[in-house]
């Protein structure tokens, strides 16, 4: 897909994408005149070498950093020109996070875990407590909910990961080696969930990934070589 042929349901439109890092009296370019679209319910795959910038990438699409120059409109809303106030707002209400190493509170049982991103939001307790016990129970894990993470297993973490993900039906899922902590079996359950909430709930799946098994259940795989794209590469859709 070139960038001119845009969907009509495109979510994420990218433009004239930058950025850059100083250091001392360096500039560093990371990414360049980036253009990328991605379609509403779409599942893609970022691949390249390290340091070709697709975490960076990741992280100008979460809203996590803001680019040197360029446009980012996700849902129609240029998040590179918000404060961030209303970019925090913003990734509140439409972003879903997993990550390689989890990111889960130790100190604090799953449930409260996927209650986090939630806490930001106007729901009372009860409310809180019916979406918790939803996405807990969409990743087979209600069993777990009183568990520390100590307690469960690398695959258990990442499962509970992907519930606060879904926590608050984020508009889209972005995920850093979500597989890349994880054994080949673990793994393969990891992206038999992902699979599972793109076929099922629609959700648009941006990942990142080293492992091939990982990028193969995309429907598009996006490369990246120091800093520029690539031509996309429409993915066979295996049957799991």
């Amino acid at each position: 897909m070139s960038p001119t042929d845009t969907p009509a349901a495109s979510l994420i439109r990218i433009r004239g994408l930058n950025k850059s890092f100083t250091r001392g009296d360096q500039t560093l370019a990371v990414l360049e005149n980036i253009a990328l679209d991605v379609a509403a319910g779409e599942f893609i795959a970022l691949m390249g070498p390290s340091g070709s910038g697709k975490s960076t990438l990741l992280n100008l699409i979460a809203g996590i950093d803001k680019p040197t120059g360029g446009t980012i409109e996700i849902g129609g809303v240029d998040i590179a020109t918000l404060s961030e106030g209303a970019l925090a707002d913003w990734r509140a209400a439409n972003i879903g996070f997993v990550f390689q190493f989890y990111n889960l509170m130790p100190v604090l049982t799953a449930f409260v875990n996927v209650e986090l991103p939630l806490l930001l939001t106007p729901l009372s307790k009860a409310q809180r407590k019916a979406h918790v016990l939803a996405a807990l129970q969409m990743v087979s894990l209600s069993d777990r909910m009183d568990h520390y993470p100590n307690e469960l297993s690398g695959g258990q973490q990442q499962r509970v990961a992907i519930a606060r993900a879904l926590v608050t039906d984020p508009t889209l899922i972005v995920a850093d080696e979500p597989t890349g902590d994880l054994d080949r079996v673990t793994a393969g359950e990891v992206l038999d969930l992902l699979d599972e909430l793109h076929r099922t709930l629609g959700k648009t799946i941006v990942m990142v990934t080293h492992d091939p098994k990982a990028a193969a259940r995309a429907h598009r795989l996006v490369h990246l070589e120091k800093g520029e794209l690539v031509p996309d590469e429409a993915m066979p859709q295996a049957t799991h």
